[in-house]
């Protein structure tokens, strides 16, 4: 059976749209009943080359045919030359790889309590971590803990404990809530999952210079900023400020299952032999794709691209919310961009992402109120303009509902 009469055998944790999608190239996808989708939803910002990139098809299929996993007891020449671009291209000098995002933002907080235990002593109080109000940091009970949204973790009590939340963007709360019990900060440089809202310079700044006061590390969770999707290879580099961990994940794969940590070497020392592991971590398939992701994303001329596409998609979006009177907002960097819904449509983001699927276009929601696109860096001006149609479409059904 296809579509929707399609049987489901997944646990109910999902409630999945009323298409079944069978196959992509670049932007566009196609269901298992032959129609077409314009995708600006990018798998969540995870297909930032769009859909079957054949650079990576090629490296996926030399890697597949030579080696395909050996376990963490071995390193292998893929790991190396996946680790190698990250460190030569960042603030880090060490990488630990993982299979998700979640993964990558459990492996940094974990080890900023070791290293905080190895530096200041196991009776020191130095254990606890400072996060923001509606973060999204995974789904592991850490994680979801450290994320500050209770809908996400209250289910799951009882909760990991040294963990407190302060406004987004409220620098006077991060400068009270970071002490010397402090042994991280953790922050998004934009909240993708609560509304696509980019962190102050200013938010940013003060959390590096009361990290620095305290002797606490700065993590920036860059799962879905990072890899070219604001426009630098990771968006905290926009913020002139250098951190101590940096999570990866979504993009650097381009749909590969992979996440990466990546540190200093004074930090990444406290991982010592057998404190951490992932049995598929470095897996030589996610790793050479990964590498030739990397080259991609990591050009001036993709880089420029996101940029110019960011900037014509928000002036574009801005005008469709005037016409309609429907965004009160349209906000984001680069290509992770979030349109607002005017007050009087609070709450139906949702139903605006279904009506939107209706008109062949895929979109994300980011809480009730924010529409979200996450589409591939490499957008061309066709399927932008393809894409914003369908959603004038989807709107005039909309306003008018």
């Amino acid at each position: 059976m296809k579509g929707k009469n399609m049987r489901n055998y997944l646990t109910p944790n999902f409630t999945f749209a009323p298409i079944v999608p069978d196959r992509g190239l670049g932007s566009r996808i196609w269901d298992v009943n032959g129609n077409e989708y314009i995708d600006m939803a990018g798998g969540i910002a995870v297909n930032a080359l769009g859909h079957c990139h054949p650079l990576l098809i090629a490296a996926l299929t030399e890697q597949a045919q030579k080696l395909w996993h050996v376990s963490n007891i071995y390193t292998t020449e893929p790991a190396q030359a996946l680790a190698q671009r990250l460190v030569e291209n960042s603030f880090a000098d060490q990488v630990f790889f993982c299979n998700s995002g979640a993964e990558a933002n459990e492996a940094a907080f974990k080890l900023a309590r070791k290293f905080a235990r190895d530096h200041f002593g196991a009776d020191s109080g130095k254990n606890e971590i400072v996060a923001c109000v509606n973060g999204f940091h995974g789904r592991t009970l850490f994680t979801v803990s450290v994320g500050g949204q209770p809908k996400y973790s209250e289910d799951f009590a009882p909760l990991p404990s040294g963990i407190s939340h302060v406004p987004f963007n409220d620098v006077t709360a991060i400068q009270a809530a970071v002490t010397n019990r402090t042994c991280a900060v953790v922050i998004e440089p934009v909240q993708g999952e609560s509304g696509v809202l980019p962190a102050t310079k200013e938010f940013i700044q003060t959390a590096r210079r009361v990290c620095d006061q305290h002797q606490a590390l700065l993590i920036f969770d860059e799962v879905q900023t990072g890899m070219g999707r604001t426009g630098s290879l990771f968006a905290h580099t926009q913020y002139e400020v250098v951190p101590d961990i940096v999570s990866s994940a979504k993009a650097l794969g381009c749909g590969i299952p992979i996440g990466a940590m990546l540190t200093t070497h004074q930090v990444g020392q406290s991982f010592t032999p057998g404190s951490h592991g992932s049995t598929f971590g470095g897996n030589p398939l996610a790793c050479a794709v990964g590498c030739a992701a990397f080259d991609l994303i990591n050009s001036a001329q993709t880089l420029h691209h996101v940029v110019k596409q960011g900037e014509k998609l928000q002036t574009q979006l801005a005008r469709i919310g005037q016409e309609f009177a429907i965004f009160a907002e349209v906000r984001g960097m680069g290509l992770l961009v979030g349109c607002v819904l005017a007050e009087k449509f609070h709450g139906r983001a949702g139903e605006l992402m279904q009506l939107c699927l209706q008109q062949g276009l895929m979109v994300l929601i980011a809480g009730g109120h924010v529409l979200r696109m996450a589409p591939s860096l490499l957008l061309s001006d066709e399927d932008m303009d393809e894409a914003l149609q369908r959603l004038q479409s989807a709107i005039q059904v909309f306003v008018g509902a």
